[in-house]
């Protein structure tokens, strides 16, 4: 049961003008598969990170604290190409799991733990690892058609 929580952070992205489309495109796979792959470390990382039973309004008691809210990504199409993606909490967020020897157990010996599926967080995370390697790839061949195009010309 420890306290210490591993949070994904969100990085802003600006591409290059200079970057073909095609390549914008595969940058933009890349930076959501990066995404997918912080958010399921931080959700493995702190599967066991437990709290407090919140109260039917959401609130902890006093002092306790509280489990970790795990995060999903939500990936949508970007108007002009590509993707995007935004980061938001699972709902519920935490089931009850006993646990009577911590010390924020109610009196039946329950506390928080977070809502982590193990087995789909490890398909996330390979699902974000072969995502980033064609995106990849699509990037080595408009690189490779782009070489290809100016030596054709010059």
């Amino acid at each position: 049961m420890s306290c210490r929580r591993y949070v994904a952070v969100e990085k802003p992205f600006r591409h290059e003008h200079l970057m073909s489309s095609i390549s914008a495109i595969a940058v933009s796979g890349m930076v959501a598969a990066t995404r997918r792959l912080e958010v399921s470390a931080s959700n493995v990382a702190n599967l066991e990170t437990t709290g407090a039973l919140p109260a039917a309004d959401g609130t902890v008691p006093a002092g306790a604290p509280r489990a970790y809210a795990p995060l999903r990504v939500n990936q949508t199409e970007s108007a002009g190409g590509g993707t995007q993606t935004t980061v938001s909490t699972v709902t519920p967020s935490s089931i009850a799991i006993s646990d009577p020897q911590a010390p924020f157990a109610n009196q039946d010996g329950e506390v928080a733990a977070p809502n982590v599926d193990i087995s789909q967080e490890m398909i996330n995370q390979m699902i974000a690892s072969y995502s980033f390697a064609a995106n990849a790839d699509v990037m080595k061949a408009d690189d490779g058609m782009t070489k290809t195009l100016i030596d054709t010309m010059a």
